[in-house]
């Protein structure tokens, strides 16, 4: 029996993968796992016919999209770093906290982080980490769950009402056994956060860092962003923390141009 090809002309009434959603999913393919594939690599993540993976891989790393290094595998290339770089909430959102993220790592040495919500995840477009910090899975680039950290859940928090149900209806996945996990918890997390101006995520990704986020505003007083710091969990009490994490916001915020103070009351130790 032949194998199926799955860029074969699909049955009447379905719609064939165009040329774009094709070059789409090559892209897809690579992911913080896989950074660096050969093409059979390329062709199995993707779902597409090897011909077809030879032949837009090809098209793409012509472009600047991908690059083949000595060992005949594929990285994602230059060129999408520097189309990227134009993404209003990437790389200008970042130059301006760049400023004071610098101030809070110097006064911490350890992991300061400035993400964005992008679908259902925070997208973390800054990390700033020394060698003695705790290692943490998010950098910049990466995607993780929005009521698994810190970053995610300031924005979840301040996003619309609506958006809000269609993540507590979903379910929310596990990655310690401090991981909220019940959409009345979450509720409860997200109100308090509106109400004091911060979030500490206590050990949801991972056992070993807790991390302290605040929200960051525009000159429309939305919030647009999230900073947050993760510290090793049990060496540093996080509430110690809560007032320069705030400032740091604070600044970025009014940066960009927002007149309104941060909300929230004041934090208070124990």
């Amino acid at each position: 029996m032949a194998a199926h090809d799955p860029d074969a002309p699909r049955e009447r009434g379905t719609a064939a993968p165009t040329v774009a959603s094709r070059l789409f999913r090559i892209l897809d393919a690579f992911s913080a796992q896989r950074p660096a594939m050969t093409l059979s690599s390329i062709s199995r993540h993707s779902g597409l016919a090897l011909t077809t993976t030879h032949r837009l891989v090809g098209e793409l790393t012509r472009w600047g999209a991908l690059e083949r290094d000595a060992a005949g595998r594929y990285r994602i290339g230059l060129r999408l770093h520097e189309l990227a770089a134009l993404a209003p909430r990437g790389m200008f959102l970042r130059e301006i906290a760049m400023p004071f993220l610098g101030d809070l790592y110097e006064a911490t040495h350890q992991n300061v982080q400035l993400g964005v919500l992008d679908g259902t995840e925070v997208v973390y477009v800054e990390r700033l980490s020394g060698r003695g910090a705790v290692p943490v899975a998010s950098r910049p680039g990466a995607r993780l769950p929005l009521h698994a950290t810190g970053v995610g859940l300031v924005l979840l928090a301040h996003a619309d009402g609506d958006f809000q149900e269609e993540v507590l209806r979903a379910p929310l996945k596990r990655f310690t056994d401090r991981t909220i996990s019940g959409a009345d918890r979450l509720r409860r997390v997200l109100a308090d956060a509106r109400r004091d101006g911060y979030v500490i995520s206590d050990r949801q990704i991972e056992l070993s860092t807790v991390s302290v986020a605040a929200p960051v505003r525009d000159h429309t007083d939305t919030v647009v962003a999230s900073l947050s710091i993760v510290v090793p969990s049990g060496e540093v009490d996080p509430m110690t923390l809560v007032p320069a994490v705030r400032a740091a916001a604070r600044g970025i915020s009014r940066a960009l141009g927002s007149a309104t103070p941060l909300a929230g009351r004041s934090p208070k130790s124990g």
